[in-house]
């Protein structure tokens, strides 16, 4: 009977035991917004738990309720989360599991649907430290990534903090009193940072620039139109340029010529309708540039054969190659 009393006052009394959380880092690492793809990457966060061997009497054996509280941090809520640099946003969000579901995003008590980490540990403190891990799954969705901008035409690295936006709460129990859930205790802070960093990068699309229809005399000049398609990351600043062609070195000289014959045919490529030769820069030409939307943009090719005398029927062309410099 006295040793049973004994026992029940240890469980009630003031306890000098403790706990501690650490989270590592969430590093995306590169993203590239014209991919098109959703980026993952993981987190590791650990809750160790000490009981001071002699604070209580040796049949007993502790058990500890774990709750990990993790609010919106630097950027955004809980529910739509942000890195950031200076002005620009970049959308991600954290979950207790990789289902990657809006009810397993890591929240706190107070975050409505977005629910803590719970846990619990039970006899393994008798020893004296117990540590318990936990995988975070973090998440970038592709669609959050198209308007997302580069600072300075640069690869950008983004960064959330969530310095004081992580708590542990933790409460100790005799062993006849198991711990569940998130119970009023003991709370301390943890920190972390989730980082990514943006891509410059960029593609270029390209189609033929035919000059239909049945041209049987080069007297007065003949139009056509078309396109090129370029899809940069947002802020990313680009310019294009075309060579000559078959004419090395002179896009303000453009020739097509016929595998049958041995005439060709000058030619010329703008931007706009008959407007300032588009090349290199070279010889009176100019070169077109834009800045990325992280969406497709269409830059107009307008073709233009001047009248000229007219060479020995035939199928006339040229290789233009264009290069998208960024």
């Amino acid at each position: 009977m006295l040793l049973g009393l004994f026992l029940f006052g240890c469980l009630g009394q003031a306890r000098a035991d403790s706990c501690t959380a650490s989270m590592t880092a969430v590093s995306f690492g590169p993203v590239d917004s014209t991919a098109g793809t959703d980026y993952y990457a993981n987190g590791t966060l650990s809750v160790t738990c000490t009981v001071l061997l002699g604070s209580v009497g040796t049949a007993v054996v502790p058990s500890v309720a774990i709750c990990l509280n993790l609010e919106g941090g630097s950027g955004g809520t809980i529910a739509a989360r942000n890195m950031l640099n200076g002005g620009s946003t970049l959308p991600f969000n954290l979950y207790r599991d990789n289902t990657y579901a809006a009810a397993s995003v890591w929240g706190s008590t107070s975050g409505g649907s977005a629910q803590p980490v719970t846990s619990s540990m039970t006899g393994v403190l008798g020893l004296g430290t117990a540590t318990q891990t936990f995988t975070i799954y973090g998440k970038i969705p592709a669609a959050s990534l198209a308007g997302v901008r580069l600072q300075n035409s640069t690869d950008t690295p983004f960064t959330a903090d969530f310095t004081g936006a992580g708590t542990l709460q933790y409460a100790f129990y005799g062993v006849l009193a198991p711990a569940t859930g998130c119970k009023a205790g003991t709370t301390v802070p943890f920190s972390f940072k989730a980082t990514a960093t943006l891509t410059n990068n960029c593609f270029i699309s390209t189609s033929p620039l035919v000059f239909a229809g049945d041209n049987r005399v080069l007297a007065a000049a003949v139009r056509t139109s078309g396109s090129l398609g370029v899809l940069c990351t947002a802020g990313s600043a680009y310019q294009v340029s075309l060579n000559g062609g078959s004419v090395a070195g002179n896009p303000g000289a453009r020739r097509m010529a016929s595998a049958a014959t041995t005439g060709t045919i000058g030619y010329e490529i703008s931007n706009t309708l008959d407007g300032p030769l588009w090349g290199d820069g070279g010889n009176g030409t100019r070169v077109v540039g834009g800045t990325g939307s992280g969406a497709q943009q269409t830059l107009n090719l307008y073709g233009r054969v001047p009248a000229q005398r007219t060479p020995a029927p035939g199928d006339y062309k040229d290789t233009v190659t264009v290069t998208l410099t960024f």
